[in-house]
């Protein structure tokens, strides 16, 4: 049976990012626009838009990773207030997606994933689609990519117990930083902002989104 993925990307826009406050028109048009079933799995392409995380295939011994489902993804890109001469550090990548969502409207994108099964992955995909604005490169997520910094907005694929003052370290002067720090319902989307050498945040919303491995808070001692 043929799937109008077309269709069904109508369906997730309306049904679950409209619905929820998104309202960033040239948001909208790359969630219309970007083919979400050519990052998928073959055999999830006919899940690719219902409203929920959908699990990637990665390198063994790596733990879980997921495509972010369209809601939470759509309000954290609209937080990041992207504009069309932005760069974009996108960490975590997965399969490209996001990378290929934020390519139709900012000026370019570092893909940075760790996973060298998902990097290949993002790399063919991105590529064979046409998504010429975007590199992807492998590397340790919680270090960035400096190299190629300073960003303008730097972008985290999942939760996290906290942001390291490496990805920080990269924003330019305005720059802005994405993340949802804590898990499960207790998770909050925070929005950090760089000026000069200063870099403050600011609460967005409560967002309940998977982990992203590597970025775990380190214990702290108690008397």
């Amino acid at each position: 049976m043929d799937i109008d993925f077309s269709a069904l990307r109508v369906k997730m826009v309306d049904g679950q990012v409209r619905t929820t406050d998104v309202t960033n028109l040239k948001l909208l048009d790359a969630l219309l626009t970007v083919p979400r079933e050519e990052f998928v799995e073959p055999a999830q392409r006919q899940l690719a838009y219902i409203d929920e995380d959908l699990r990637y295939l990665v390198a063994g011994g790596e733990q879980p990773r997921y495509l972010m489902e369209a809601s939470p993804f759509a309000k954290l890109v609209q937080l990041a207030e992207i504009g069309p001469n932005d760069f974009i550090l996108d960490v975590g990548c997965g399969t490209g997606y996001s990378s290929a969502v934020f390519s139709r409207f900012a000026s370019s994108v570092v893909a940075l994933e760790s996973d060298p099964v998902l990097a290949e992955k993002a790399a063919a995909k991105l590529a064979a689609l046409g998504y010429d604005n975007v590199a992807v490169v492998q590397g340790d997520l919680n270090a960035g990519y400096a190299k190629q910094g300073p960003y303008d907005v730097i972008f985290l694929e999942g939760s996290v117990g906290q942001v390291p003052a490496a990805l920080l370290g990269q924003l330019r002067d305005g720059g802005r930083l994405v993340a949802v720090e804590g898990q499960g319902n207790a998770g909050i989307a925070r929005l950090y902002v760089k000026s000069g050498d200063v870099v403050t945040a600011r609460r967005g919303f409560n967002a309940a989104i998977k982990p992203l491995p590597g970025f775990e808070r380190a214990p702290e001692f108690h008397f």
